[in-house]
């Protein structure tokens, strides 16, 4: 009963009018951004960082929560309809969602992804209640040394295992790396990569880089990369999917929240990578898996099921270690830091209100979205045929503006515009801004905690692997940072040893044939 008492007032917080109102909001603005393709919710949330100081932490957090798994729900609309990703997780859903609306079952794949998302998404959140403060006892064990290892192993986790070339992601972690030693050097006062900058002497602020990279950088790209005409949407009707469709989405939808749960966990994880895991894992044991891209029920049910429980279970490792798992989550974390919140495991125990209130939000949420998703999708691609000439620097501005609003500074604003200048050119050359931004916010922890470590022990770096836990996360670091190399170097050989064969047989054929002559 202790356990369930701060959970019970914890849906006390979410009913207060102004959170649920928020709650809302926020939710509203996830499927509008999840609708809209560029966009996304990183980018909305960078945007929106600056109007968070004006209210509570709790209100705050709900809505930016509401935001990102509203995107979700929204990226799935015109998946389905025009063929037309609103969401990078939603990407895999436009092979049968498409496919399923060309056949006049666009309301079957809406209808199955709602269902899946919702389902996904509560399970996660289950898990989140249980899960959460478990881990959250457990990192009361974590001193400086678990902590330098633990964001060593979440740098080269997001740097490895996202979806863009490796050696890229790991230029963009080193960026953002470099990037957090800039200032004051908390141990010995020197000045670091100032070149006599008194601004830069307490560093750079995460908000200006954020809104810059995910915000201005995303705007510029989009207006380059102009939006393919908008389609004539596919007739919604029979919203209530067949029980032969629920039969067959219904494993799709039971994996993919398991699968979901659990790579939203992992650093480097999230919605884009569980939906395509989830995607791959359906047809490759499907018994048929020729259905799959001509409108197979679970190959809406599946991805749309793991993206939305992925979105939802990142939130443990930000919440209880105070490490974020993907780009949004560094969003995040840099929200709570702004309303004076330092996410960890302390905070079960000394926030209960906003950490209950946080992870109730979401089932309030999710029922807002089962019940608002179908209803508004008239609407939502009505505002697909906005010109992004008109929107674009509408949302520029706000940006801009909301940069200044910070701290009144010019200075911020500059930095705003140099971000997002990198931020277009490292999506034009092929980088992925997530891995720096997360490379930033973890550079930080990474330093202060690695260098009290070294002072405990006395400069010797072996004494990392007296501590059982950080031992084991310097063992999985190594392990990770050696598979790659070890992958390439079995691949060599099997290529040898088919070259071999190969020739092996080439010269028997000859010598028969000497033989026969």
């Amino acid at each position: 009963m202790d356990f369930l008492n701060p959970v019970i007032d914890g849906f006390g917080v979410v009913l207060e009018p102004m959170n649920l109102l928020y709650c809302l909001i926020g939710v509203l603005i996830g499927m509008l951004i999840g609708v809209l393709p560029g966009l996304g919710p990183a980018a909305t949330i960078a945007i929106l960082l600056p109007l968070t100081y004006s209210v509570e932490p709790v209100t705050a957090i709900i809505m930016l929560a509401g935001i990102f798994y509203g995107a979700q729900y929204g990226g799935t609309i015109t998946s389905v309809l025009l063929r037309l990703p609103g969401e990078a997780s939603s990407v895999v859903t436009v092979f049968d969602g498409y496919q399923l609306a060309k056949q006049g079952k666009a309301g079957t794949a809406l209808g199955l992804a709602a269902i899946g998302s919702f389902t996904g998404g509560t399970a996660a959140i289950i898990g989140l209640t249980f899960l959460a403060p478990l881990v959250a006892s457990f990192a009361l064990d974590f001193g400086p040394a678990e902590y330098s290892a633990l964001a060593l192993l979440g740098i080269l986790l997001v740097a490895t295992i996202s979806s863009g070339a490796k050696a890229k992601a790991l230029i963009a972690a080193a960026i953002g790396l470099l990037l957090a030693t800039v200032g004051r050097d908390v141990f010995t006062g020197e000045n670091r990569f100032t070149f006599g900058s008194l601004e830069l002497a307490d560093g750079i602020d995460f908000v200006p880089i954020a809104m810059g990279i995910f915000g201005l950088g995303e705007i510029l790209y989009n207006l380059e990369e102009r939006h393919r005409a908008a389609k004539a949407p596919s007739a919604v009707a029979n919203v209530w999917p067949s029980r032969k469709d629920l039969k067959q989405a219904s494993g799709a939808i039971g994996r993919g929240s398991i699968l979901g749960f659990f790579l939203g966990i992992l650093p480097g994880g999230g919605a884009t990578i569980a939906s395509m895991a989830s995607y791959a894992m359906e047809k490759k044991r499907a018994k048929q898996p020729e259905r799959f891209g001509k409108g197979a029920p679970e190959g809406v049910a599946g991805p749309e099921t793991a993206n939305n429980a992925a979105a939802t279970s990142s939130f443990i490792p930000l919440l209880t270690l105070g490490i974020p798992a993907n780009a949004t989550m560094a969003l995040m974390f840099g929200a709570l830091l702004i309303q004076g919140v330092t996410p960890g495991p302390q905070l079960v125990d000394q926030d209960p209100e906003l950490f209950w209130g946080v992870v109730n939000s979401m089932y309030i949420g999710n029922i807002l979205l089962l019940i608002m998703s179908l209803p508004l999708v008239g609407i939502f691609v009505k505002i697909l045929r906005v010109r992004a000439a008109i929107l674009a620097p509408i949302t520029a501005l706000i940006t801009l503006l909301g940069a200044y609003t910070i701290n009144n500074s010019m200075f911020d604003v500059t930095l705003v515009v140099v971000f997002g200048v990198v931020g277009y050119l490292m999506k034009k050359f092929g980088f992925e801004p997530g891995p720096l931004v997360l490379a930033f916010v973890l550079g930080s922890l990474l330093e202060s905690s690695l260098r009290r470590s070294l002072l405990v022990f006395g400069g010797d770096p072996m004494g990392f692997f007296s501590r059982p836990i950080s031992a084991t996360l310097l063992l999985v670091f190594v392990l990770v940072a050696l598979l790659p190399a070890l992958r390439t170097l079995l691949a060599r050989r099997s290529r040898s040893s088919q070259a071999a064969r190969n020739s092996g047989s080439t010269i028997q054929g000859t010598n028969d044939i000497k033989e026969k002559v």
